[in-house]
């Protein structure tokens, strides 16, 4: 018997990395998921390796038109949404004399605007007592140069969880933020072996977290195993925010 058996679950942004091993670990402990995806070839191939249990919904989270077509599908397919994922996120690096108009908007309107009209649109879906996940990040309490824009985006997605869970009270709906820290994704592709190195050495474990620890820890608090868990911030980062 799976944790999470008999329930449905919306998982944005989840063509590869931490958001797609999340999507294949709660199909394995039994829950139906719908997926998200800008990009059709790489949501087509992300329903392909969950393989089964799956919906995939084109569609970008800072997009309402796109949220009103993925929650009318799950309405049509499903008719709730048990566990919420809203995992879509985006960050560049650029010093606070280079941040541009563009930059800002980007980053705010996917990781901030995307992510509370993700949780509002998905609450008339949802009924009592289901988990909302907002994907946050250590950036949201530490200082790394360079990035501050994405920095503040992710301050304010933790500031989101501490309000919807008292504006939830009455419904029982949890909301909390899974944080993580380095973790290996394709990001690592694009940053130079050095950059890489140096946040390695970050990490007080020795090495940077591999997509499926982040969907174990996604897994805890989307199942009743976290019943009592309301409103915090799990970091999941072998301990680099702690330090």
């Amino acid at each position: 018997m799976g944790k999470l058996d008999g329930k449905v679950a919306v998982i944005t942004a989840a063509t590869s990395g931490m958001a797609l091993a999340t999507g294949k670990l709660f199909v394995e402990e039994g829950a139906y998921v719908f997926i998200t995806g800008r990009n059709q070839q790489k949501l087509d191939e992300a329903v392909k390796s969950i393989g089964r249990n799956v919906t995939g919904v084109q569609g970008d989270a800072s997009n309402l038109a796109d949220l009103d077509r993925l929650f009318d599908q799950v309405k049509k397919e499903k008719g709730r949404i048990d566990i919420l994922f809203a995992s879509a996120g985006y960050g560049d690096a650029a010093p606070i004399g280079a941040v541009t108009e563009e930059q800002f908007d980007t980053t705010f309107n996917t990781n901030v605007r995307g992510t509370l009209f993700t949780v509002q649109k998905a609450l008339p879906l949802m009924p009592d007592e289901s988990s909302i996940i907002l994907n946050g990040s250590i950036a949201g309490i530490k200082g790394f140069p360079a990035f501050c824009v994405y920095n503040a985006s992710k301050a304010a997605v933790r500031s989101f969880a501490r309000t919807w869970l008292v504006d939830l009270k009455d419904r029982r709906i949890r909301v909390n933020v899974l944080s993580p820290g380095p973790i290996e994704t394709g990001v690592w592709d694009h940053i130079p072996k050095e950059a890489k190195e140096q946040f390695i050495r970050m990490v007080p474990r020795g090495t940077i977290g591999q997509p499926e620890e982040i969907a174990t820890a996604a897994l805890f608090l989307a199942s009743s195993d976290s019943g009592f868990v309301n409103g915090i911030e799990l970091f999941v980062d072998g301990g680099t925010a702690q330090i």
